[in-house]
């Protein structure tokens, strides 16, 4: 969109999704989203580095915050997903005008997902804090730190939204740029807000600070996350020529709407079920006497990022090439990029399997939580991550065909995939291991589930390519 509100033009060239080699496509689209998540994943990381400086328990209560901070970045991106593959779809089939409405009900839809996180800002927090069964002092910093993000979580939001319409047109070098200014600015603003001037950190001492604690991670987060908005709004009014927004005369859309959330809804639902998994875990970890397993499975999620935010950034390039070439009916363009991605993803979770086996104990390290019990934490963090990284290298061929379910319109596969994983299989093989009385028995539900993951996967996939791909013509592929 070159101005809000401008007239339509003569339609573009063929984008180059459809034109551009297969191999060199997926790297000129994933590569700088595979930055930016990395960035991202820095960002997160770095919140709970400097929060568990705090304390213990400072640290414990961004965890236990996690599965509503997860679901409402998960509403946002699952929403953007269907916005990705219908806006993706619709530029493959030349319906530009369509592609017009859907970037607008889109924008439309990030608001009223706003709209409903700050009311549970208001309204839900200490609800759900109070039923997190941990100690005064996590749940008043979670309470703290919750509110926070979820009251201005308009900025994720339309960050969010405002980067997937870039992607949706192959712009993705623009979202490297947003969510990585974000990122730095969210780690820069972090050590200032949470510490106080005079204090120690690192060793270094702070010559000046608001000493906000737990407080000030969250202002940090989402004060990133409002500028990475503005950055994308700007490069979607001056680079973004395929789509272009005229929400002065926008009127919602229902039947557009409905097909947004016909891909995207499972993509939310699956975000839910991870949120439930990491509730009920937490929950079977503080049934222990000795709480450090609740601690390490925190310092897990977010040390996992590290290496599952290239897999994201991956799909987010491999979602609209896929859905481009379905509409354009380019079957071996889709094959390629799919046997493409099959091979990077499989790379990058073997290295993360491999860094967190052997390198487990500096990891660790980085996250020493203020004032526990540091035998405990490194003997039962390094077993943990020991266990649960066998399942990376599998769950890497789960994810991206869980993007392509997404990008042909099928995300209820992907949903019944992850239901099945974490709800059937993981939850239920962590409790069953649990009554062993020995945490160390709890990690192997990962890769348990993840087993499982990669049959029903396989099963799905098979009856998706014999019923749809199968019968796309074959086209050229470069």
């Amino acid at each position: 969109m070159s101005e809000v509100g401008s007239a339509v033009k003569a339609p573009p060239k063929e984008n180059k999704m459809g034109t551009m080699p297969v191999g060199k496509l997926l790297i000129t689209m994933s590569v700088p989203m595979i930055i930016s998540m990395m960035v991202q994943a820095l960002y997160n990381v770095v919140d709970s580095v400097f929060v568990a400086k705090v304390s213990a328990s400072a640290l414990d209560a961004v965890g236990a915050a996690f599965p509503v901070q997860n679901i409402l970045i998960g509403v946002g991106t699952g929403t953007a997903v269907g916005v990705n593959a219908l806006l993706s779809r619709s530029l493959g089939e030349k319906k530009f005008d369509r592609a017009n409405r859907i970037a607008e009900n889109g924008v439309f839809l990030a608001l009223m997902a706003y709209l409903a996180f700050l009311l549970f800002g208001f309204f839900g927090v200490d609800i759900y804090m109070n039923s997190c069964n941990v100690d005064a002092q996590t749940k008043e910093f979670g309470i703290q730190y919750l509110r926070i993000v979820c009251l201005l979580s308009f900025g994720v939001y339309f960050q969010i939204m405002f980067e997937r319409l870039l992607q949706a047109t192959g712009r993705t070098l623009y979202t490297m740029f947003t969510q990585g200014t974000g990122a730095i600015i969210n780690i820069i603003l972090d050590p200032i807000f949470i510490f106080s001037k005079g204090q120690a950190v690192f060793g270094i001492t702070m010559p000046f600070g608001l000493g906000l604690g737990v407080a000030g991670a969250a202002y940090a987060t989402v004060i990133g996350q409002i500028f990475a908005a503005c950055m994308a709004v700007i490069f979607n009014v001056l680079k973004n020529k395929d789509v272009r927004l005229n929400l002065f005369r926008f009127r919602p859309d229902l039947k557009i709407i409905g097909k947004i959330y016909a891909i995207g809804v499972p993509s939310i639902l699956m975000v839910g079920i991870g949120s439930f998994m990491t509730y009920f875990m937490q929950r079977i970890l503080n049934g222990f006497e000795n709480k450090m397993g609740y601690t390490i499975y925190n310092v897990y999620f977010k040390l996992q990022s590290f290496f599952f935010m290239p897999m994201f950034g991956l799909n987010n390039g491999l979602i609209p090439i896929m859905a481009y070439n379905f509409g354009a009916g380019n079957r071996k363009r889709m094959m390629k990029t799919l046997r493409l991605a099959m091979m990077a993803g499989f790379c990058f979770l073997t290295v993360g399997c491999l860094v967190m086996r052997f390198c487990a104990h500096g990891l660790l390290g980085i996250f020493e939580p203020a004032g526990c019990d540091l035998k405990s934490f490194y003997e039962v963090g390094e077993k943990a991550l020991g266990t649960i990284s066998l399942h990376l290298p599998i769950a890497s061929f789960c994810i991206v065909i869980g993007s392509v379910f997404q990008a042909l319109g099928k995300g209820i596969n992907s949903m019944i995939v992850s239901a099945a994983r974490q709800l059937v299989v993981l939850v239920p093989a962590a409790y069953l291991l649990s009554l062993t009385g020995k945490i160390s028995a709890v990690w192997w539900s990962f890769p348990i589930a993840e087993m499982m993951s990669i049959t029903v996967s396989l099963v799905l996939f098979a009856s998706l390519y014999k019923k749809l791909i199968k019968n796309i013509p074959d086209g050229a592929a470069v």
